[in-house]
């Protein structure tokens, strides 16, 4: 945990978390994703392991600046300031982009995912059977979840709860996107509404579900990267690399429902080429703009990386 940052590393720290908030928005794109790419997903499990029964004793005896020291407060403060703000002011940005410009965001998330395995998989030093087994059973479970049809589900508050205690779990684990969990349980739309319309209760029943599960997952998360780092690191790219058939552009709808609205939306799809695409849809497969907005996603995550080293030879 970094202590001594300064005004700029926190407004960068800020910058991170609205950008794992826009990521989280996204079904398809995980903010643990984000994370990882931008070097601080270590950082984040453990602080957040940190908030543990000791730490709350610290805070009951009023013994606050113990407290904050312990669980690494500036920082999550600042990242979860960025992640809060980024799902307010950012919700209704990326249902417009993704409703107007689907071709072009889909690409741009697809290269920054494509890009970002090959970095998480440089960091595992020994191959062995285990983070190979590990890789192709993550890659396979990922995109198990990304072809599973969405169901029908209640929306009454304990299931709200546990909706957030599932859904911030696949948030913090890179290419499980915490979205498309709740697309699955059936409560995205009605999640982004609760947020653009500012529904107090569901938001804190969600919230509250989200910050439980967070604590419990943490600790399974921090151990299982101390003790089983190589195989970790590997499903953990091989969710990435599975992931990646959620994000594809070109997609053929293959099933509908009624939103709250009672208008009709698509429901499930299915990946399709892009000459499929100009088939099926009789709509411009847009496959120079793909391909330049794939390149500006594998072209910034490098570009973080490359700042990222750098910014380490001169600390």
């Amino acid at each position: 945990m970094n202590a001594l940052r300064t005004t700029k590393d926190y407004l960068l720290l800020f910058v991170k978390g609205l950008s794992m908030g826009a990521a989280d928005v996204v079904p398809g794109v995980s903010g643990g994703t984000v994370a990882f790419i931008t070097g601080i997903y270590e950082e984040l499990i453990q602080s957040i392991k940190s908030i543990d029964v000791s730490a709350l004793r610290l805070l009951l005896k009023f013994r606050i600046a113990e407290f904050w020291k312990v669980i690494n407060g500036n920082f999550l403060i600042t990242l979860l300031a960025g992640i809060f703000v980024s799902l307010l002011s950012l919700s209704k940005l990326m249902i417009y982009l993704l409703e107007h410009h689907p071709i072009s965001i889909w690409s741009f998330f697809f290269g920054l995912i494509l890009i970002s395995t090959p970095l998480i998989l440089r960091d595992i030093k020994k191959w062995s059977v285990a983070p190979i087994i590990s890789f192709f059973i993550g890659a396979g479970l990922a995109y198990w979840i990304t072809i599973v049809s969405p169901t029908e589900t209640p929306t009454n508050l304990f299931f709200i709860f546990c909706c957030g205690a599932i859904a911030i779990c696949a948030m913090i684990l890179p290419g499980i996107s915490g979205a498309f969990i709740l697309l699955l349980l059936g409560k995205y739309e009605y999640m982004i509404t609760a947020l653009t319309q500012f529904n107090l209760p569901v938001i804190l029943v969600f919230v509250t579900g989200c910050v439980l599960g967070l604590l419990g997952f943490s600790h399974f998360l921090n151990w299982i990267l101390k003790n089983y780092r190589y195989a970790t690191l590997a499903l953990l790219a091989g969710f990435m690399l599975g992931s990646l058939n959620k994000v594809w552009p070109w997609k053929e709808v293959i099933a509908y429902r009624l939103n709250s609205a009672g208008e009709q939306v698509p429901a499930f799809d299915k990946s399709i080429a892009p000459w499929h695409y100009l088939a099926t849809t009789g709509q411009d497969p847009q496959i120079l703009k793909a391909i330049l907005f794939a390149m500006l996603g594998i072209i910034l995550v490098i570009g973080i990386e490359k700042t990222a080293a750098y910014l380490k030879t001169k600390s």
